[in-house]
């Protein structure tokens, strides 16, 4: 949607699908760029606008697209619809630039589609129970897409974006990294909470809950492509009997460079210090991520943990000020640390993957500060420096370029 000429491509996409016989709901984001400048005008107006009035102001982006895709498909000569999520009505709570979806009337779109035409709604936003236009939050389109896709009981969801689906890892760090064909709820969700910016997390969770099989392909192909060939590209995330990839120990590397380390050193070795320690930090609305309590030597403990880079200084402010309470040495901090996870259901069938992991690592030179794991994930915590090296030499070791 990055221009009126793009939008064009995207309607004689849509159009080609329609011709095929299918019903076709479309949910554009706003035109490319126009989210930010929307926000920054606001932030011209004020450094911390009112949240409901940042909602009326980012929606109306998606409402423009929505009304000139519906043009340009009258334009191939289709009949077409658009609304605004509070006329469908996608129902929302009344968190503000966050909201998240409680319910989706069908009914009117249900009509549109039996009518014949194609229905066009705007993404990212919906209603409150009072009336209110609430945004899902940056990416909240592809959530909207899927939860329609989930309201509607879709064969498909169609994600299309600017890249032509999910690889192994990017592709602008490991050169030789392998699109994958398919992929299973749980291994994309991993992948998008552990850096992987494809999709936004919240439309991987809503897919995986409603079990609705999301294929992520690229809008940057010819809208005329054959069909067939067009429906069997990019990458099908779905139910993981589906995926055949019970041979496959590891599917993907993701990393995150948005990480930042704090270490509360030297304090008392108690119950309840972790709570003392990380009760501030949750008060400050400030997410933790991996965590790490040393043994305790002469009754005193060191106790670390990860939190967006972006906190970083607003963390270290918090323990500052709870310093003397908690009894703690000192405080120390790093932002210049990144995480690099290894993921794939296929660790439930495989052995040695930890192993394998930290001697590649280690036959590199990286040292590795935090360890975390799932049933399907080893994430470490490195120098930042080393990032870029841990992907390509893991990528390599697993043997994932190739097929």
């Amino acid at each position: 949607m990055g221009s009126t000429e793009r939008i064009k491509n995207v309607a004689r996409r849509v159009a080609k699908w329609h011709d095929a016989g299918y019903q076709i709901v479309v949910v554009p984001s706003a035109m490319s760029g126009e989210t930010n400048r929307l926000i920054g005008l606001a932030k011209e107006i004020m450094e911390q606008p009112d949240p409901r009035e940042l909602d009326m102001l980012a929606s109306t982006g998606e409402q423009v697209s929505v009304a000139l895709l519906s043009m340009a498909l009258h334009a191939v000569g289709k009949e077409a619809v658009s609304y605004a999520g509070w006329q469908v009505a996608i129902r929302t709570d009344s968190a503000y630039t966050k909201a998240r979806i409680q319910s989706i009337d069908d009914a009117k779109v249900r009509k549109d589609l039996d009518a014949g035409k194609i229905v066009i709604i705007t993404g990212f936003q919906g209603v409150d129970g009072d009336g209110n236009i609430a945004t899902l939050g940056r990416g909240g389109s592809d959530t909207s897409a899927v939860a329609i896709a989930v309201a509607m009981k879709a064969q498909e969801c169609q994600i299309y974006t600017d890249v032509d689906g999910v690889y192994t890892t990017d592709p602008r760090v490991v050169s030789d990294a392998r699109l994958l064909k398919t992929v299973t709820f749980e291994e994309m969700l991993e992948m998008a909470s552990l850096g992987s910016k494809v999709l936004q997390i919240r439309s991987v969770e809503f897919a995986g809950n409603y079990k609705m099989p999301t294929r992520v392909l690229s809008s940057l192909t010819d809208p005329m492509i054959p069909l067939e060939e067009e429906a069997a590209s990019g990458t099908l995330i779905s139910f993981e009997e589906d995926t055949h990839m019970e041979q496959a120990a590891i599917t993907g590397i993701a990393f995150n460079r948005d990480e930042a380390k704090i270490t509360v050193l030297g304090v008392p070795d108690k119950p309840g210090i972790a709570y003392q320690i990380l009760g501030p930090i949750a008060d400050a609305n400030i997410e933790v991520d991996m965590i790490i309590q040393n043994q305790s030597v002469d009754g005193k403990t060191d106790f670390t943990f990860t939190v967006p880079r972006g906190d970083h200084a607003k963390s270290m402010e918090v323990l500052k000020s709870v310093k003397e309470h908690i009894g703690a040495v000192s405080i120390a901090g790093d932002a210049k640390v990144s995480k690099v996870s290894v993921v794939g259901v296929g660790m439930r069938s495989h052995v040695g993957i930890a192993s394998q992991m930290f001697r590649t690592l280690s036959e590199e030179g990286i040292n590795i500060l935090m360890i975390s794991t799932s049933e399907i994930k080893i994430s470490v915590l490195i120098d930042e420096k080393y990032m870029e090296l841990a992907v390509r030499a893991l990528h390599k070791a697993f043997d994932l370029e190739k097929a």
